[in-house]
């Protein structure tokens, strides 16, 4: 367990803080919420737990829950304006400060691009600070698939996303904050923390 006054100063000596997105910026798993609004909840469910920890192949598991759920773009859209994901409290609080202090604030998911950039937007960060998986439609509107070629689309890509921050602004230190596996994996290049031990650092920034 991070000690408060080690959080502190962890946060304090980062170029750039990089989140996960589900159950951390975020309350809900957006592939479950899309699960349930597609009616395939349960199933999908199961398969989460699983590849969060570390049990799957991530692009296997993501692979077999979209075969599933094979959402259309109708169904992506309708999710966002009916059912909007809700921020985990504190995360307003938290990102504002950072981005008070001129420190980079990401979004590194293996969740959709379309709901995590509407995440952003919340949260004042750009969609150049996004990273997250491409769903692919036909003509259409029916699913077509997702890019595979995006890092974040396989195990080990949050940290590949992490490198080529590193690597295009030079950051020295950044911190991955998240709650599963594929953020552990993160680490090094970066410093991760586990989602649990971050409150009340917000209050200490």
């Amino acid at each position: 367990m991070v000690s408060h006054s080690e959080l502190r100063e962890l946060f304090c000596a980062a170029d750039a803080v990089c989140f996960d997105v589900d159950s951390t910026v975020i309350r809900e798993e957006g592939i479950d919420e899309l699960a349930k609004f597609c009616g395939v909840e349960d199933a999908v469910s199961e398969m989460t737990r699983r590849a969060m920890g570390g049990a799957v192949p991530f692009k296997a598991a993501l692979t077999e829950r979209l075969s599933l759920i094979q959402p259309s773009r109708e169904q992506v859209q309708r999710l966002i304006a009916e059912h909007p994901p809700h921020l985990t409290p504190g995360i307003r609080e938290l990102v504002s400060r950072l981005q008070e202090r001129n420190v980079q604030v990401f979004l590194i998911s293996g969740g959709f691009r379309s709901i995590v950039e509407h995440v952003a937007s919340k949260l004042n960060i750009p969609p150049t600070n996004v990273f997250a998986n491409r769903l692919k439609f036909y003509f259409n509107g029916e699913y077509a698939g997702f890019d595979e070629m995006q890092p974040t689309a396989e195990s080990g890509g949050k940290g590949k996303v992490i490198k080529l921050l590193k690597e295009k602004f030079h950051f020295k230190k950044i911190v991955m904050i998240g709650d599963g596996a594929t953020d552990m994996e993160a680490c090094p290049p970066a410093v991760c923390i586990k989602w649990t031990n971050i409150f009340p650092v917000v209050f200490l920034l």
